[in-house]
């Protein structure tokens, strides 16, 4: 009601161009107070899941080694991410707060795809990172040294950055005239160029060839890390050597289907949205955005010995 109450005064076109409506989930509307319980539950959980495993991970010396330093910048990854979007969903959800000024719309667009990109790269690197701990544990340490774990750090921020910042650019270029109402929770790329009145083949094109570069170099090349670190693991004398390989690799893993299973399904859905109802890919677009950050620090917890008897004696010492 109230968003038809805020459009009713523009016919939602507006004469600001600078103010935007985001619509939360189309069609379920009426459910939004229900469809928050499950939102607010997986966001307090990743907060509190990512920032206890900064904690853990900084205040235990053994936990100071590659494969942790990878899993604090992605703790780090995930609460941005949560926390750009999930407080603007919630606040539609609970008091029908939609509006959203063009600026903070392109400020959440960039931080959203740019730190998603951010995201694809390091799991690409904890791959790289699995596949000299297991190809060549004898160089490991020589190998990724804190220096170089900080330089695969930066690259992998300047890659996303790069990537991305031309999109805000090739957003605001665009003349909007039409409706100023974006179907869907946040400001995702897409949705917002649809609004434009004027030819977009420039941002369709970009925004695809980012997707594919990304997606396609990074899967690909975690996929060649796991086909090597397979050989390794095969080579293994003992069934128990070759199960104990493996089980460095299956929270890194996990991690992998976490976050790509859900990109996958809602670009296939994306392509084919004329065959499935808007709430079903809004709904899982969400899920992309919840899902990882909730489940990473629940799945490396459980996995890892270390930071699972961390974060037991802490609770212990808490009662």
């Amino acid at each position: 009601m109230l968003l038809q109450g805020n459009l009713s005064g523009s016919n939602g076109t507006g004469s600001d161009p600078s103010v935007f409506f985001l619509t939360g989930i189309p069609g379920l509307e009426a459910l939004h107070p229900w469809i928050s319980i499950p939102f607010c539950s997986m966001f307090t959980v990743a907060l509190l899941g990512n920032v206890t495993l900064l904690y853990v991970i900084k205040t235990e010396p053994s936990l100071h080694q590659p494969m942790f330093y990878f899993l604090a910048m992605l703790a780090v990854i995930d609460l941005v991410l949560s926390t750009t979007t999930v407080p603007k969903i919630l606040s539609i959800f609970w008091f029908n707060s939609r509006e959203i000024s063009f600026n903070a719309c392109l400020v959440q667009m960039f931080f959203l795809h740019s730190f998603s990109t951010l995201e694809s790269t390091l799991l690409l690197a904890m791959a790289f990172d699995r596949y000299v701990a297991i190809c060549n544990p004898l160089r490991y340490a020589t190998i990724l040294t804190n220096s170089v774990i900080a330089k695969i750090g930066l690259a992998a921020l300047a890659r996303a950055v790069l990537l991305v910042v031309p999109l805000p650019f090739l957003v605001r270029r665009l003349p909007y005239c039409g409706s100023h109402v974006i179907s869907h929770c946040y400001c995702e790329h897409m949705a917002v160029v649809k609004l434009a009145c004027a030819d977009t083949r420039v941002n369709n094109v970009y925004g695809i060839m980012v997707v594919l570069f990304i997606a396609g170099l990074d899967l690909m090349f975690i996929s060649l890390s796991y086909v090597n670190i397979l050989r390794a693991v095969l080579s293994l004398a003992s069934k128990e050597e070759q199960l104990k390989a493996f089980g460095t690799c299956g929270s890194h893993l996990c991690a992998i289907l976490v976050f790509y299973i859900p990109v996958v399904l809602s670009s296939t859905i994306h392509r084919f949205r004329r065959h499935v109802a808007p709430h079903v890919h809004i709904l899982l677009a969400n899920f992309y955005l919840l899902f990882p950050p909730m489940m990473n620090p629940i799945v490396y917890g459980v996995k890892t010995k270390q930071i699972r008897d961390r974060v037991l004696l802490f609770r212990g010492k808490s009662f």
